[in-house]
């Protein structure tokens, strides 16, 4: 019974998913912190895989403490959203510091991607620190956003500079709800324009944490026009992809 388990270790939060006989047998997520090493350890040796393969911002440091091969997020990406669901051809994935646009062939592979991750803007990053501005956890801030009917428009998306314009129309009166709206607006006209320069047919995946985001989501179907759909776990999905590579590599050795 080989046991293959996928790492993501991301900027905000490690997700962890082993797989007997391709199927998945166990998961586990949990913010990566400033050391996540000793937790990442304990599971490993409860699960005592016989193949780990690493990927996320972390890929390197589990490679070099626990044997582990490494592969991009882009490519388990990709792995996890075709498994999933094999007729997609475009891959939106919004993490924590950065977001990527991926495109694949019918085969699954990857024939082109976009990737930010050198400004918070479009990012789970940016959300949480517009939250913690209004002095509220981000599921309060998502759902504030979304009473609102319009947005306030955000001219800043520098997230210094967000941060003080809206500090600056709080206390002009302007709704809280509007604001958080005009927030979420600014993001997903970012997201859209990267969707719409790549997505090949009528529907795309939103994944990563970002895609647990109600409010995102709605924007995202509203301002380009196509379905998006989110997995169940869409945070997992690059775990899942990293999985799967391991277990073919233990196929590939039997």
């Amino acid at each position: 019974m080989e046991k293959a388990v996928g790492i993501d270790l991301g900027s905000r939060t490690t997700k962890i998913i082993l797989m007997i006989k391709g199927k998945s047998d166990h998961e586990e997520l949990f913010d990566t912190g400033h050391d996540p090493l000793p937790r990442v350890r304990r599971v490993l040796e409860r699960l005592k895989p016989d193949k780990i393969v690493a990927t996320g911002y972390g890929r390197h440091l589990v490679r070099e403490n626990f044997g582990a091969e490494h592969v991009t997020e882009i490519r388990a990406c990709a792995r996890g959203a075709h498994h999933l669901f094999p007729g997609i051809r475009t891959i939106l994935d919004v993490g924590g510091q950065d977001c990527k646009l991926i495109c694949l062939d019918e085969k699954g592979w990857v024939c082109d991607f976009e990737m930010n991750d050198r400004c918070a803007a479009g990012t789970g990053k940016f959300l949480e620190v517009m939250a913690q501005t209004f002095d509220m956890p981000l599921e309060q801030f998502i759902q504030t956003a979304l009473n609102a009917t319009e947005p306030v428009p955000i001219s800043s998306m520098c997230t210094v500079f967000a941060e003080s314009e809206v500090v600056s129309l709080v206390t002009s009166g302007k709704p809280k709800e509007k604001i958080a709206l005009g927030l979420h607006a600014a993001i997903v006209s970012r997201l859209a324009s990267m969707v719409l320069r790549f997505a090949r047919q009528g529907e795309f995946l939103f994944v990563g944490g970002g895609a647990r985001n109600r409010c995102l989501s709605q924007l995202l179907e509203k301002q380009t026009g196509k379905k998006v759909i989110v997995p169940g776990k869409p945070q997992m999905t690059v775990a899942l992809g990293a999985a799967l590579i391991a277990q073919k590599q233990i196929s590939a050795n039997l």
